[in-house]
């Protein structure tokens, strides 16, 4: 992962963290509240997902306080993303990031992920501690254009199982390398028929 990011994105970067400290005495957004923590498990952890993330319409199930969607939409400006969430509160905190930063690029919707059904069909998928990744390919399917990839973030390797078969032409679990982060992850990626 090349690590030269230019200022003025990671000054972006490091103010969505600002907010989310400040708002976390509130509201508990996230577990994770030190500063240096913050930037390996929220900001480097997104930032790795880039190369594997496709370009165009964006989808960020379960967003919470704007992972990946609002790194992603930092550092890919010219792409699409909408971030959705069935907590009123993350979103709420993730319009004011987007107002804060001046995110024209994202779109915020507050409601379950299978509520989307229906909706016009997203160019990607993306998705972090949402629920179990075989899951979020089941619920990502439908959601996504024909060609369109969807990006799981998890932990360990997942089954790289198809579950959703004839929506999904290949299902793989890919190593991904955080900067500075010791644990291990993971993306679970689907590329629809």
């Amino acid at each position: 992962m090349d690590l030269s990011l230019p200022a003025s994105l990671v000054d972006k970067l490091l103010r969505h963290l600002d907010l989310l400290a400040q708002w976390n005495r509130r509201y508990n957004l996230t577990a994770i509240q030190t500063g240096p923590d913050m930037v390996t498990h929220h900001l480097l952890d997104c930032l790795a997902v880039v190369p594997y993330a496709p370009a165009g319409r964006l989808l960020d199930l379960g967003t919470g306080a704007g992972f990946p969607g609002v790194p992603l939409a930092l550092a890919r400006p010219e792409d699409h993303y909408t971030l959705v969430d069935s907590s009123l509160k993350r979103i709420r905190f993730v319009r004011h990031v987007k107002a804060q930063l001046k995110l024209t690029n994202v779109e915020t919707r507050h409601c379950r992920a299978e509520a989307l059904h229906g909706e016009a069909p997203f160019d990607g998928v993306v998705a972090r501690a949402f629920r179990a990744p075989q899951t979020v390919l089941s619920l990502a399917a439908p959601l996504l254009a024909p060609g369109g990839r969807c990006v799981v973030m998890c932990g360990q390797a997942p089954a790289a199982g198809n579950p959703a078969p004839g929506a999904f032409t290949r299902v793989s679990a890919v190593p991904l390398r955080v900067p500075f982060l010791a644990a291990i992850r993971h993306l679970l990626i689907g590329e629809r028929s």
